[in-house]
């Protein structure tokens, strides 16, 4: 039986053959690992206002888009890039404010205040809080930084500021919050296993 035309003598690989064990496994760990970082990159920077905001959800939806196109498309494993999907939007959901909330209680500057006032607005709790030290700065705090229900007029909390005074003031948590930010890491990290570990699988079981 005669060698195909499209096989070179000399023994070279046919053009449009599959990638070799190694590489194949390569390619699909750094798949795996890039993929949930830039979800959870993205979710951090949603966490900054204004341009970090709107650079977050770019960088989320472009992050989206091709791991589904090469997890659906390129690499044929549809069930694969809709967990893909679905596991990396919820990531970005609950990374940023997790990581948002591990970062303002480990590394924020403790800032005495008192609320002056509560108010709803737009369907959610927003907070007007006044420094009773130092600056004496107003902050207009929303329930992305913890005003929910525990907080009240004329109570005096301790804000936690950012050291570079980029990220927003964050209020104290209330009798009921304790553990949320673990239980809120714990999920992420999850999260990024089961969004890395998918796009791994696709990786390894190209079509």
């Amino acid at each position: 039986m005669g060698t195909p035309e499209s096989v070179v003598a000399t023994g070279k690989k046919a053009a449009g053959a599959p990638p070799s064990t190694a590489r194949r496994l390569v390619t699909s760990l750094v798949w795996a690992v890039s993929v949930p970082l830039m979800f959870t990159a993205a979710a951090w920077l949603a966490q900054y206002p204004s341009v970090g905001i709107y650079a977050g959800v770019v960088l989320a939806l472009g992050t989206f888009a091709v791991a589904a196109t090469v997890a659906g498309g390129i690499w044929h494993r549809a069930g694969a890039a809709a967990l893909v999907s679905c596991a990396g939007f919820a990531l970005t959901l609950f990374a940023g404010p997790g990581l948002y909330e591990l970062y303002m209680k480990t590394f924020g500057e403790k800032v005495p205040a008192v609320v002056i006032k509560v108010e709803d607005r737009d369907e959610q709790q927003h907070c007007t809080v006044k420094e009773t030290g130092g600056k004496r700065a107003v902050h207009e705090i929303s329930q992305q930084q913890n005003c929910f229900d525990h907080i009240k007029r004329l109570q005096r909390v301790v804000l936690r500021e950012d050291p570079m005074g980029v990220l927003e003031p964050r209020l104290p948590d209330g009798p009921d919050q304790s553990g949320q930010t673990a239980l809120t890491l714990g999920i992420s990290g999850g999260l990024f296993v089961v969004t890395g570990a998918s796009m791994f699988y696709a990786g390894q079981r190209r079509r």
